[in-house]
């Protein structure tokens, strides 16, 4: 025969262990929402890097996927054009001969020395791009302020997608030295590349403006440097932010080329 505490310490006994199963299979659900949501955002994570690899310093459709600076956490300019669906444009610069690159931004005046002794085929490509007022009225649309510091430009679309239906080769590699142990080398403030896929002689339009010690794999063709003023522009462009507060995406204080020209200077 159970007396009253008898049974009231049983009743206590098989509360405590309802309560204590519960508790086990709530942490047992939760473990397996942890591990779905896990799952899903490597799914996600390699997803998007994946995205940035094909794409972005991107730039570029199927015919032009570019620097810089799609966002992962890839320290990479966007891709430029992967597929090439135009011939490159006949040469007809000089290739002795330096030439300027003058952007005209709602920011302020770019200014880009270039050099076609060392760089023929991009400079021609810029040349006759801006011939044809490729440049004007387009965006920079991807400011970079963590990892790598770039602005990056020469996209018609202005969504890092966009190129010229052409890839050039790339050019003038080793200007910035020799890799070092980590497969990078420095590309110094005021220093002008071109976006690429990640893969050889990828370039086509899109071109990102380094505004403070960038370490990157000298597989950017490094073609131009910006006089002072327009560095002094990016670096106000980059102080002001990535709108939504992240450290890759578009500029908070937009940039637009409103015209861009290529003369020998």
């Amino acid at each position: 025969m159970v007396n009253s505490d008898q049974r009231r310490r049983q009743l206590a006994r098989e509360k405590f262990e309802r309560q204590q199963q519960r508790r086990t299979e709530a942490r047992n659900k939760a473990k397996r929402r942890n591990a779905l949501v896990a799952a899903v955002l490597a799914v996600v994570v390699i997803g998007g890097a994946a995205a940035w690899a094909s794409g972005g310093l991107t730039g570029g459709d199927t015919a032009d996927k570019a620097a810089a600076p799609s966002a992962t956490p890839s320290a990479e300019p966007s891709p430029s054009p992967t597929e090439s669906s135009a011939p490159e444009p006949k040469m007809t610069i000089d290739k002795s001969a330096k030439y300027t690159m003058s952007l005209k931004t709602n920011q302020g005046d770019i200014a880009i020395e270039m050099d076609a002794k060392k760089t023929p085929h991009t400079v021609n490509s810029f040349k006759a791009l801006a011939d044809k007022g490729y440049f004007d009225n387009t965006k920079c649309h991807r400011l970079t302020t963590e990892g790598i510091f770039v602005l990056q430009c020469g996209d018609p679309k202005g969504d890092g997608t966009g190129g010229p239906g052409y890839t050039i080769p790339d050019e003038n590699l080793t200007a910035l030295g020799k890799a070092g142990a980590d497969g990078t080398v420095t590309y110094p403030p005021g220093t002008v590349a071109m976006a690429n896929t990640g893969q050889p002689h990828s370039g086509g339009s899109q071109f990102f403006l380094v505004y403070k010690d960038t370490k990157l794999p000298p597989s950017y063709t490094p073609f131009g440097t910006m006089d002072a003023a327009g560095l002094k522009t990016v670096e106000d462009v980059a102080k002001a932010g990535v709108d939504g507060g992240t450290g890759d995406g578009a500029p908070k204080k937009a940039v637009t080329v409103e015209k861009g020209t290529v003369d020998k200077a």
